[in-house]
């Protein structure tokens, strides 16, 4: 398996701030959708990260050991990516703060359990049920990769190359690292019917608590999508038919099977043709590297 690289990033979003509010396809509600998962991505990735490194030093394997740690690594520097992001897009007027803050309040419980009870032989449910959901979050995420790499009609919708940047390298390092947390549960032996529970929520509550927390965040703080709410609708619709989530529960389904390994979906090439045109000798991407 191969050890996933952590490449240390630099985005040039407060040198590039976008006078075009909606930066993503024109819509005011993809808009707000891709801001509202830009704002959720720094917490979200943090509970993954916690999720894992409870159980570093009870992994027996040094390869998963090492893959741990790049993985580690990469969803680190997405958090600080990602919060950079957030910072502009808070300045163009979306809620980014309020729900980065709501996601993070699970960080503050998380801290106080985990000084209270260090050996993750305590609280074994509580600790299973977090891993169980980063373990689904991560297929979620992949699939959501997956789609964002393969379609060019989804690329020619992010108007401001910056964020066209950074999910495209997001995306890249996500199939980079699709299988280590579902090794990690492997190895500890959590009960496959806790996975398979949390993908049945993320297929069924996923979309629609998107959708729920896009149109919050359009009636709080955007005038101009309140007073258009045939708009809103339609570009709801459209959103739904976007591009980005064609075949979505169909390439999830998999998850729900006993046997089933992130592997197993094959993207190899996928991923070495994004390596090479992010981070080629003329990679996209390469002038990013710190």
């Amino acid at each position: 398996m191969t050890v996933p690289t952590v490449r240390r990033m630099k985005f040039g979003f407060a040198a590039h701030p976008d006078a075009n509010r909606y930066f993503a396809d024109g819509s005011i509600v993809f808009s707000h959708l891709v801001a509202i998962l830009s704002a959720i991505f720094p917490p979200g990735e943090d509970i993954f990260v916690r999720s894992v490194r409870r159980y570093v030093d009870v992994i027996d394997d040094p390869d998963l050991k090492k893959r741990v740690t790049g993985f580690i690594g990469q969803e680190k520097t997405h958090g600080l990516q990602h919060r950079e992001l957030n910072e502009q897009l808070a300045a163009m007027g979306y809620p980014t703060a309020w729900f980065e803050y709501l996601l993070g309040s699970t960080e503050r419980m998380e801290k106080f359990l985990d000084k209270q009870y260090p050996s993750p032989d305590r609280l074994r449910r509580l600790r299973h049920f977090f891993l169980g959901f980063t373990v689904a979050a991560e297929h979620f995420t992949a699939v959501w990769a997956e789609n964002i790499l393969k379609r060019p009609e989804v690329q020619a919708m992010m108007y401001d190359p910056e964020i066209r940047n950074l999910l495209n390298w997001h995306a890249l390092e996500e199939l980079e690292h699709k299988s280590v947390v579902f090794d990690v549960y492997r190895a500890i032996g959590v009960p496959e019917s806790t996975r398979i529970r949390w993908m049945r929520f993320a297929q069924n509550c996923g979309i629609p608590i998107l959708v729920l927390f896009t149109w919050l965040s359009i009636a709080t703080t955007d005038v101009e999508g309140r007073r258009q709410p045939f708009r809103i609708l339609k570009e709801t619709v459209q959103m739904l038919r976007n591009p980005m989530w064609k075949g979505f529960y169909s390439d999830m389904r998999p998850f729900n099977k006993r046997d089933f390994h992130p592997d197993q979906i094959d993207t190899t090439e996928l991923v070495a043709r994004w390596q090479q045109e992010l981070f080629g000798t003329a990679g996209q991407l390469a002038g990013h590297v710190r």
